[in-house]
């Protein structure tokens, strides 16, 4: 498989971080991330948040003993939380031909080698439960193997898509409006259920960057008009159901993933909209009560089309935001994040990029050691080592600070 650009990541990198050393200032500032935080019925050691960064190292769809180790080597770097890579809920044909999923006994195994190493290193595990909607690909092998067609709210095909793996390296197609989101919320409570077997302390419902729930949401991919459409209160139904599922299995140890500002993968409401949906959607995601919500900042890097509308998230949707934490992801940094914590705008950061090549990056903030660390780009994903080339090269490879 070919280099994937950034811009088509389902948990977008950022790249404006740089190696930074922080200074007795900054030290101080950073010990409010390193304050226990409640989330749901478990305790997090720290404020600092392993965001979802799809790595591309699964076989076909199953968890491998690389992916265990690079879990658990965050986790010994002292992640307060990690959540997972986008976990497929069902087969799907995706850009990402080795996304794992979790709808096989096989899969469920896997992971709970995963937790288990996780939870032996002193961390806690979420898993991000992820629905492509009409990004997939009908002549992926996933999606054949579902004998499904590509399911959307409507049959409005998003713009542009690279699927290198596929021949003639195709871009999105006009997807099949599903006739009943019932059996996809299913689909998610599914997840839920084998994600407890696989010893997840909780889930992570992505509903950000333009995936399924993100397409209900927004109404330039959904022109329904049945309860499912049309009305703030109709396209936030979906995503509401598939929280109130996931809290069916998980009780309070679940959360969504959000990204008002749109842009990825050619989402964009006015702003007005945007506000008034986000803000509905939002308000009554709490009134559920789940351990947290992760508002994803606008990036100009993820909007190439000049879809999504720049707001400030924080500021638009964190206060109303009162019977669960508030977690901020996408560009930040710890020494930024410490502030936002001090100042009781968010309850924790989540940080990607940093995690990449800093696998005890939590220490390294805690003790002030450089970040450092430069990514190997041309190995952030597995498909570019090769059909047999060696998967933990740019994954598991990155040095320790010394302490």
């Amino acid at each position: 498989m070919a280099s994937i650009p950034l811009e088509s990541h389902p948990n977008p990198i950022n790249t404006s971080h740089q190696p930074h050393t922080y200074s007795a200032k900054e030290m101080s500032s950073i010990a409010s991330l390193f304050s226990p935080l409640k989330i749901g019925s478990i305790t997090v050691r720290n404020r600092i948040f392993m965001s979802a960064l799809t790595r591309d190292r699964a076989i076909g769809t199953i968890p491998t003993d690389v992916v265990q180790e690079y879990y658990h080597q965050r986790a010994s770097g002292g992640a307060g939380l990690i959540v997972t890579e986008g976990i497929l809920v069902t087969p799907q044909g995706t850009e990402w031909p080795d996304a794992p999923g979790i709808w096989s006994n096989e899969q469920v195994a896997e992971w709970k080698k995963v937790t288990d190493s996780v939870h032996a290193a002193g961390s806690h595990i979420y898993a991000q439960l992820w629905h492509v909607g009409r990004v997939a690909h009908p002549d992926a092998p996933e999606q054949k193997l579902a004998g499904t067609p590509v399911f959307a709210p409507s049959a409005i095909s998003a713009e542009g898509g690279k699927f290198r793996f596929i021949p003639g390296t195709p871009g999105y197609v006009t997807p099949t409006a599903v006739e009943d989101p019932w059996t996809l919320v299913a689909l998610y409570k599914e997840a839920a259920i084998n994600a407890k077997q696989a010893g997840f302390d909780g889930v992570e419902i992505h509903g950000a960057n333009g995936y399924l729930i993100h397409q209900f949401l927004d109404s330039t991919s959904n022109h329904r008009t049945d309860q499912w459409g049309g009305s703030i209160i109709n396209r936030a139904r979906f995503g509401l159901e598939v929280v109130r599922a996931a809290i069916e299995v998980f009780g309070e140890n679940v959360s969504i993933k959000v990204s008002p500002g749109g842009g990825y993968n050619d989402m964009g409401m006015p702003l007005q909209e945007t506000l008034d949906t986000f803000k509905y959607f939002l308000s009554e995601v709490d009134k559920l009560k789940p351990s947290y919500v992760t508002l994803v900042r606008y990036s100009t890097m993820l909007d190439p089309a000049n879809r999504g509308t720049a707001h400030d998230v924080v500021e638009s949707y964190g206060s109303l935001l009162k019977n669960t934490r508030v977690v901020v992801n996408a560009g930040v940094t710890p020494d930024e994040g410490a502030g936002l914590v001090a100042e009781g705008k968010v309850d924790a950061i989540s940080l990607g990029m940093l995690f990449i090549s800093h696998p005890d990056l939590v220490k390294r903030v805690k003790h002030g050691k450089p970040l450092d660390n430069a990514i190997q780009f041309g190995h952030l994903y597995g498909g570019q080592n090769g059909a047999d080339g060696d998967t933990s090269v740019g994954y598991t490879d990155y040095p320790e600070a010394t302490y």
